[in-house]
């Protein structure tokens, strides 16, 4: 039988890093750090490994992958986009390491069958299904609502970790993103993670008459789309007027940290997780920036419906707090599982 222990993930807004054993091997899910600075799970106690999962490039999934020689240097499985987007992390591996998995379909960890898809989270994010005892199913962080990050319906499994960042939240992204445009004036900067949200969301602000600008890193992700916004790289080319979309890489010298130092004032607004102590949580405190919600997580109606498709007998929610989520444990008592070990 399949078991599953959670080094980190659990109760909250924390770095990623299961462990799976099944079919005889030890697979580690992720190995994040944050978004609280400079929290990392602790992995006293876990020994080898025989393959690391990597679900998508953003830091709270593979911030502590220079943890990978402590785990026996085994290979890390991940897509190519994901594993290109390391450098801009900060984080490397050496190629020998790197194993690519497609976007969809079926493929292998080492000599084990799976099959993946596509988690409509971030580019290159991907849900990791194992077949093997009765079916295992993570998802990382997925969403079902993103207008260019398709989403692929996964199979049955009888232990699906699952992502409950929103708790109970119902409310839709196209609700949203007017009440975001609405409260854009200019002079405005929008940080959004690599590979994530950004593209989505110069489209969808875009098609409400709005000019967003954008950094190198978003107008890449558009991938040839909206050609005509504007592209600035640095906080001297942006103008007073501007409305910038920028990656936030989480490190000095990046577009988000300059345009915070830039004495000209900007204005920031988060639609995404803000973690005690994190840049975010000063400037609101400073009253310099403002939240705004952006779906990129599921909502109580999607963890509804995955419970159902994947007919899951153990279903783990990972990145959120039980208690932000009473009515989905009342509605899923059954199948919830929020303890460290599964089952």
């Amino acid at each position: 039988m399949a078991v599953l222990t959670v080094f980190s993930g659990l109760g909250g807004k924390t770095p990623a890093a299961f462990l799976l054993e099944i079919a005889g091997r030890r697979i580690l899910l992720d190995l994040g750090e944050g978004p609280t600075p400079g929290q990392r799970p602790d992995l006293d106690g876990i020994g080898r490994v025989d393959a690391i999962f990597l679900s998508h490039a953003h830091i709270d999934h593979v911030g502590a992958i220079d943890l990978w020689p402590r785990l026996g240097r085994p290979p890390v499985f991940a897509t190519r986009i994901t594993f290109d987007a390391l450098p801009l992390l900060g984080l490397h591996l050496p190629p020998e390491a790197c194993h690519d998995l497609p976007l969809q379909g079926p493929a292998h960890l080492s000599d084990l069958p799976v099959s993946v898809g596509r988690s409509g989270h971030a580019l290159g994010g991907i849900w990791l299904h194992l077949p093997q005892q009765g079916g295992v199913l993570y998802m990382g962080d997925w969403s079902r609502e993103s207008g260019l990050l398709p989403f692929d319906p996964p199979p049955r499994a009888d232990l699906v970790i699952t992502d409950l960042s929103y708790g109970d939240r119902n409310q839709a992204l196209a609700q949203q993103v007017p009440a975001l445009a609405d409260s854009i004036a200019p002079g405005t900067v929008l940080p959004v993670p690599i590979l994530g949200r950004g593209a989505d969301m110069a489209r969808r602000l875009a098609a409400l008459g709005l000019s967003p600008v954008v950094c190198p890193q978003v107008r890449a992700e558009l991938q040839g789309a909206l050609p005509d916004l504007r592209c600035v790289a640095t906080a001297s080319e942006a103008r007073d007027s501007d409305v910038v979309i920028a990656a936030d890489t989480e490190r000095a010298g990046d577009l988000v940290s300059c345009l915070i130092a830039d004495p000209r004032g900007w204005r920031f607004v988060f639609t995404g997780h803000v973690a005690p102590g994190s840049p975010a949580a000063g400037l609101i405190a400073e009253g310099r920036a403002s939240r705004r919600p952006w779906n990129v997580h599921p909502r109580a109606r999607d963890q509804l419906w995955l419970a159902h498709v994947t007919g899951a007998r153990h279903l783990v929610p990972a990145f959120g707090a039980s208690g932000d989520a009473p009515d989905l444990a009342r509605a899923l008592a059954a199948v919830w599982r929020p303890g460290r070990t599964c089952p």
